[in-house]
């Protein structure tokens, strides 16, 4: 049951709606229906399936409100979840940044929906671990690897008229490809709206050559180098792109707590921060990585520059935050777009003279949140080039850098690809700050 028809969620929460005895009362549906293969040194170690929905009931009264959740839905169970929700907000303390419900929103069609990635079986999840385990075997390299596809769907409605629906669907996947000593590691990673654009033999293929192309590492001495940044080493692990991003909040520029933060108060919106070549900007619609098209309040998600040409055109501003300062509201993305050019990877590197490939970046920590200043570590697969050519493999390094000088020291951008449900561009990036040595693979 974890996957409802927009009549039927919406019948459901009709009915939650006409239990209230609330001021206000606002009810969401969440159903998911999941699948997943995992396998680690050329053999299947799991898998499974998971079906889940659950309700959720707010009630307000004034600017009490209390929430209650169940995953029954019958007559009798969503009257006691009501009910409780009622209980819960008679007791709770008045919320100083209450906003009233919304009312009706119009909303974009959603593109979010694919039926083939709908119909994904255990024998298709089986095939494709069988297809990247062949690859390992063949080339005597160990695979582990994960696929998961879901299917979503989200209803909302309230007592003041807003209705909202969307369904979902994605595929992940997942592979880290070693040398059988462990000492070469590769890895590749990618995400699909629709499992028709998925190759895992061609994912696994450029795990496999990092891998084998990763024996032998060498150290060379930190400092700044020039650095290729591939998508894996920007938005994935809460990434560098997805930290900016995240950054983009009114509130904690106004209040003094972020990089956008003016010096006297206010923030820097209107203000060129990056290189012209930088921008960023999120659509719902965009037909290769589409996203939702409303938020957790129910505002309606819409294109929206964030960057444009280095200035900061958007912020992110809630509901509250919005009404304090008298601007419009801005639901908040569920994956962002960065424009690039149409360099491949390949010529990004013939163009380098000396630089080192990062393929991913990973365990990632804030250092100083007012500059942006993150530190982490590379891993499978970080390489130096040497007149246009990978000359060999390097050891891995500690970095210590901000994506705001980051995107300050840009000397190309290539083809944007989707990850984590964004589209990114392979970045070539001066002066990129490695600080020690890392004995990791």
């Amino acid at each position: 049951m974890a996957l409802l028809s927009r009549d039927e969620a919406q019948t459901i929460l009709k009915k939650v709606i006409s239990f209230s005895k609330a001021d206000e009362c606002e009810a969401a549906l969440n159903g998911r229906t999941r699948g997943n293969i995992r396998y680690a040194r050329n053999a299947v170690s799991t898998a499974g399936g998971a079906d889940n929905i659950a309700l959720v009931v707010q009630s307000r009264f004034g600017r009490r409100s209390g929430v209650a959740t169940c995953n029954q839905f019958d007559d009798e169970t969503l009257r006691r979840t009501v009910l409780r929700a009622e209980e819960i907000a008679r007791l709770a303390p008045e919320d100083p940044e209450y906003m009233p419900l919304l009312g009706p929103q119009q909303y974009l069609s959603p593109a979010t929906f694919a039926p083939a990635t709908a119909a994904i079986t255990p024998d298709l999840r089986a095939r494709v671990a069988a297809d990247s385990i062949g690859l390992c075997e063949s080339r005597k390299l160990n695979g582990a690897g994960y696929l998961e596809d879901e299917i979503r769907f989200v209803a909302m409605r309230n007592s003041k008229g807003l209705e909202a629906f969307q369904q979902s669907t994605n595929v992940d996947f997942s592979v880290t490809v070693r040398t059988p000593d462990g000492t070469g590691s590769g890895y590749a990673v990618a995400d699909f709206t629709d499992v028709g654009q998925f190759d895992a033999k061609a994912l696994t293929k450029i795990a496999a050559d990092k891998a084998s192309g990763s024996v032998g590492a060498k150290a060379i001495e930190p400092g700044k180098y020039t650095v290729i940044l591939e998508p894996a080493a920007l938005v994935s692990d809460e990434g560098l792109l997805n930290r900016l991003m995240y950054s983009m909040d009114a509130r904690e520029a106004d209040e003094g707590r972020s990089f956008l933060s003016k010096k006297g108060g206010g923030n820097r919106m209107g203000e060129k921060l990056f290189d012209p070549r930088v921008t960023i900007y999120s659509d719902p619609l965009n037909t290769q990585a589409p996203g939702d098209v409303f938020d957790g309040d129910g505002l309606p998600v819409k294109k929206m520059t964030w960057i444009e040409k280095g200035v900061v055109k958007n912020l992110y501003y809630s509901r509250y935050w919005a009404e304090k300062n008298k601007k419009a509201a801005t639901a908040f993305p569920s994956g962002f777009i960065m424009e690039g050019g149409t360099q491949s990877l390949q010529d990004m590197i013939k163009s380098t003279q000396k630089g080192i490939l990062v393929t991913r970046l990973w365990y990632i920590r804030d250092v100083d949140p007012q500059s942006l200043l993150l530190t982490g570590l590379t891993r499978d697969g970080t390489f130096y080039i040497e007149n246009g050519k990978i000359k060999h493999p390097i050891k891995n390094m500690r970095f210590n850098e901000s994506p705001i000088i980051m995107l300050n020291n840009i000397e190309a951008l290539g083809r944007p690809q989707r990850l984590g449900r964004n589209l990114v561009p392979p970045m070539k990036i001066r002066d990129f700050t490695f600080t020690s040595l890392s004995d990791a693979v």
